[in-house]
């Protein structure tokens, strides 16, 4: 019998249970000597306010130099995966909208695109339904980048650009509490369709939000671009060049930052993304700097795209017409902006009786998905979102494992601060823009 160096055992009426220790910190520590190696072994997290979340990085340091940096990872784990396990289909869109909870909808959409894929009703979702994905998707990555710069801001010191950041954001935050009666977490986006359509106050709400956001982005410039200490926390650090981004697989923006034009939406193109007219912003120098510019031209493509979306938003149903896969009618929010109207139970309780057994089947059991296994990408604010979902016939997925982009863009770490300045781990770590809740999952 191997007994393991990390977790003592012991037997339960439930199977074999492991006790966890601080193994791998007692290991780390014990190689150093702090005073004849003049190097000191530093825990930062999992509750600093720089580490975007509960991420712990174990830095030993060298006077104010990094030489070994790791990440540990694990502390806002939630199963959402495992859960999938024991929920039906659509119910699914509740648990993955909650991984990534800075962009939601790409969690939404791109499980929808997987199980529409295992279905084989891709080409069935109607125009409108895939019309308002793309506007909510955009919507999100305009949020999620403003974000990002709030906090990366505070992070180096330009605290005017947390308020700003998130003054903004609030703006977009409206728009889809307007269209799907929740701030975030919206499980909007379902396997066939959308939960409802959009309302005309949300098209006027954005509308105006593509009048005041460009406005904004001459702010944030003027208040950032030109700014001596920005520059120098961000040009030539953390850099990560085009070879090291593919060998480690880092995709969205920082490896667009590092020069490679690499955009889900332009090389694999899905819903439609290839009939709108948009670039993909590229630099050079691979820094947080290069990181800086990319997204603050993203929002601008990002806007673009909204406004193409909103003129092609044409009369129709947002839910394919099959009613094995599509709700018997059509969802409304209550007037509490939760649950189902009184029309909607109306409408469904006045249609006969084999409607009113159909919707509750369909509602408690879920339908019935033919076996297989599919990936569905798509391009995320933090790079490729990819969705492996696997299915033995029934109402339940059998397995969802989902390419997260914060998982794997975290690889990066240790590559940029080995070497620099435990100041520039900061720098760093905020321009790969992880989001904990998409890397535990």
């Amino acid at each position: 019998m191997t007994t393991s160096n990390y977790a003592t055992e012991r037997e339960t009426t439930e199977g074999k249970v492991f006790t966890v220790t601080g193994g791998d910190w007692d290991q780390v520590v014990s190689g150093t000597d702090p005073i004849n190696d003049e190097r000191i072994v530093v825990n930062m997290g999992p509750q600093h306010p720089s580490t975007h979340g509960v991420l712990r990085l174990v830095l030993e340091l060298e006077g104010e130099t990094v030489r070994e940096a790791r990440s540990v990872i694990g502390y806002l784990h939630t199963g959402i995966e495992k859960n999938l396990e024991y929920r039906n289909w659509v119910q699914g869109s509740t648990f993955v909208t909650r991984m990534d909870y800075l962009s939601p909808i790409f969690n939404e959409t791109a499980y929808a695109l997987a199980v529409e894929k295992l279905l084989g009703v891709t080409d069935d979702v109607t125009e409108r339904a895939t019309t308002i994905r793309v506007l909510m998707m955009e919507l999100n990555r305009i949020s999620s980048h403003l974000v990002w710069l709030a906090t990366t801001g505070m992070e180096l010191g330009a605290i005017n650009m947390m308020l700003y950041g998130f003054r903004e954001r609030e703006y977009i935050l409206d728009i889809f509490e307007t269209i799907t009666g929740l701030r975030m977490n919206h499980a909007y986006v379902r396997p066939g369709g959308v939960a409802q359509d959009v309302p005309d106050d949300a098209i006027r709400k954005i509308r105006d939000f593509l009048v005041l956001m460009p406005k904004k982005l001459k702010e944030y410039e003027n208040l950032l671009s030109g700014q001596p200490i920005w520059i120098e926390r961000t040009q030539n650090v953390a850099v990560l060049d085009t070879t090291a981004c593919v060998a480690l697989g880092i995709t969205g923006p920082v490896l667009r930052s590092a020069g490679l034009a690499w955009d889900l939406r332009k090389t694999m193109p899905y819903c439609g993304y290839e009939t709108y007219e948009f670039d993909v912003p590229t630099h050079t120098d691979g820094d947080v700097w290069g990181r800086y510019l990319v997204r603050l031209a993203e929002i601008r493509e990002s806007l673009k795209l909204v406004e193409q979306a909103l003129d092609r938003l044409k009369p129709g149903p947002v839910m394919v017409a099959d009613k094995k896969i599509a709700w018997p009618a059509q969802l409304a929010i209550g007037v509490d902006g939760m649950g189902n109207s009184l029309e909607h139970v109306a409408k469904i309780m006045g249609q006969s009786m084999e409607s009113l057994i159909h919707h509750f089947k369909l509602v408690t059991e879920g339908f019935r998905v033919p076996p297989g296994q599919v990936y569905v990408g798509i391009e995320s604010p933090r790079g490729e979102l990819g969705v492996h979902a696997v299915s033995d016939g029934g109402t339940r997925p059998y397995r969802v494992h989902y390419r997260e982009p914060s998982f794997v863009n975290l690889q990066a770490l240790p590559a940029m601060a080995e070497g620099g300045l435990i100041a520039d781990v900061i720098a760093g770590g905020a321009s790969l823009d992880p989001v904990m809740g998409g890397c535990d999952r």
